[in-house]
């Protein structure tokens, strides 16, 4: 019988809306686990061109490998699994996959685009139908469901990847907040900048010298130049109803 696996936060789906929140959950010290069930739809995108950074654009599969390292680089756990049903548990939820798979947590992260059969049984998630499924939300992505949350499109957020990533960020703050987890900016200054006025280094920031600086730098030059020394092997998929040769 398949073990249960215990974590702060888990994450159902793991496309571009989940695996931001991921890294911003982790990087806080929250024990997250993301599960994706099959290909994110972005991996569909033949060049993705509106993303802020990439003027001349960036092959969405090699964006989601990064993103995919940035969240183990995080301390995030990301896992090939469907999740078939998500039920409270206590204060907690509870979820089970199609492997036979049990996973519990005390926040969950709904981002599965537009799958929501695994969510309805669950009192106090209302979901609409505008052509498409949708998990209603306020707006900081809070579900009616105490502990539940849903980014990206799921909480009918516009398509594009830019907007799914900040929303999941910014749905993983507000859990941050409701958790009560001492967080800031999540943010790394120059050193002084919070000490040289004689204020303490607020939680979730940090202060680093001009050494430590220029390491992470080099780091951080080092790691995209090995990203981008060659085209990603990976050709984009196609839409399902395309018929193939």
């Amino acid at each position: 019988m398949p073990e249960t696996r215990a974590c702060d936060v888990l994450v159902v789906g793991g496309g571009v809306a989940g695996r931001s929140a991921a890294i911003f959950t982790a990087r806080n010290g929250l024990d997250t686990v993301v599960l994706s069930a099959g290909s994110p739809i972005l991996r569909r995108n033949a060049h993705l061109e509106n993303y802020p950074g990439f003027p001349a654009g960036v092959n969405a599969r090699l964006l989601l490998d990064l993103m995919r390292d940035h969240l183990a680089r995080a301390g995030a756990t990301l896992e090939s699994a469907e999740v078939t049903r998500l039920e409270r548990d206590g204060e907690g939820f509870v979820a089970a996959t199609a492997a036979g798979g049990t996973y519990r947590a005390r926040y969950a992260i709904a981002a599965t685009k537009n799958a929501v059969d695994y969510l309805e049984p669950m009192a106090g998630v209302t979901v609409v139908d505008h052509g498409e499924a949708f998990v209603e939300t306020d707006g900081r992505g809070r579900t009616g469901v105490d502990g539940l949350y849903a980014a990206g499109r799921l909480a009918e957020k516009p398509h594009q990847t830019v907007v799914a990533a900040g929303h999941g960020a910014e749905v993983a703050v507000t859990l941050l907040e409701d958790a009560d987890v001492p967080f800031y900016h999540d943010w790394v200054a120059p050193e002084g900048y919070f000490t040289g006025r004689g204020r303490d280094v607020p939680p979730g920031c940090e202060e680093v010298g001009v050494a430590e600086r220029r390491r992470r730098e080099r780091e951080s030059m080092a790691v995209m130049r090995a990203a981008f020394e060659a085209p990603h092997p990976d050709e984009p998929e196609q839409h399902p109803r395309v018929a193939s040769d």
